[in-house]
């Protein structure tokens, strides 16, 4: 494998399609169980890795050089092979910065903020919301570990929280129909992120937006890190678009249309010629 993605269940995954339409280059998707990943890191058979749940942190220790970035945010979803080195960098920083900021506008709701999990992901996550100005930013697990909050705290303490941003993996493609917590708990909500991309709108997404809560699951961010982590392979500049585009063109394959209404209201015809002129199948 010269380039490609690791993780512990990558069915879900749109990486090796996004990277498809990045360059023409060898980009492979490698499931890794959690007893395999130190061989794998210390062989370092590649010239370029993207690593997701639940290596981000796992992988720094096999690592040469660690980016700042990356270093101060604890986390690591990009692995570079440069002459038998291997350097560490995190391009979910950028990713979920764009993320947050087409959500929200460029501003922040008031009031505390809930990072839904601890792993990687959560970590950056909160780098960038310090970077942002959040004011108030809490941590939620099951566990409690590294000094998280409940999710019975969380509901029952911080029903105030502006913003709630999902990094965990509930409500994930194919238990698309599972939700990690409860909008209806947070009532002064003004904004809901989840870095979940598949489906393009969890269940957690579409119940803010029912609300009428700005809402977006991850597409734009998993572009965007990945555009970032291909300049990281080749050492080059991307183009500043690429990643929208990229983003537009899975929305435009994945979404789909769905018709309603009265018999001989148009529905067949209408459908037909939409499929026809978007190139997709008609059912």
């Amino acid at each position: 494998m010269e380039y490609g993605l690791i993780g512990e269940k990558l069915g879900h995954s749109f990486s090796g399609e996004i990277h498809r339409l990045i360059g023409d280059y060898d980009y492979r998707l490698c499931e890794l169980a959690p007893d395999e990943l130190s061989a794998f890191m210390q062989k370092h058979d590649f010239k370029g890795i993207n690593v997701t749940i639940p290596y981000k942190t796992a992988v720094i220790p096999f690592l040469d050089e660690i980016a700042p970035q990356a270093a101060a945010i604890g986390a690591v979803n990009t692995v570079v092979n440069r002459g038998g080195r291997l350097i560490g960098f995190n391009t979910d920083y950028d990713g979920l910065k764009r993320l947050i900021l087409n959500v929200t506008g460029g501003r922040l709701p008031t009031g505390e903020i809930l990072i839904l999990g601890t792993g990687g992901t959560s970590l950056t996550a909160a780098a960038v919301l310090r970077d942002l100005g959040a004011g108030r930013v809490f941590r939620v697990s099951r566990t409690e570990k590294d000094g998280a909050l409940s999710y019975e705290s969380a509901r029952r303490d911080h029903r105030g929280a502006g913003m709630i941003l999902n990094t965990t993996p509930v409500g994930m493609y194919p238990n698309d129909g599972n939700v990690p917590i409860d909008i209806d708990a947070v009532p002064a909500l003004g904004a809901v992120v989840d870095v979940i991309y598949h489906p393009l709108r969890t269940r957690l997404v579409r119940a803010a937006m029912a609300r009428g809560i700005p809402a977006a699951g991850g597409l734009s961010m998993l572009t965007a890190q990945a555009v970032a982590a291909y300049g990281h392979f080749f050492d080059t500049v991307p183009d500043e678009g690429l990643a929208d585009r990229i983003a537009d063109r899975l929305t435009m394959e994945k979404e789909n249309l769905v018709l309603i209404g009265m018999p001989a209201s148009g529905k067949t015809s209408v459908g037909r010629c939409l499929a026809e002129t978007l190139g997709r199948p008609f059912y």
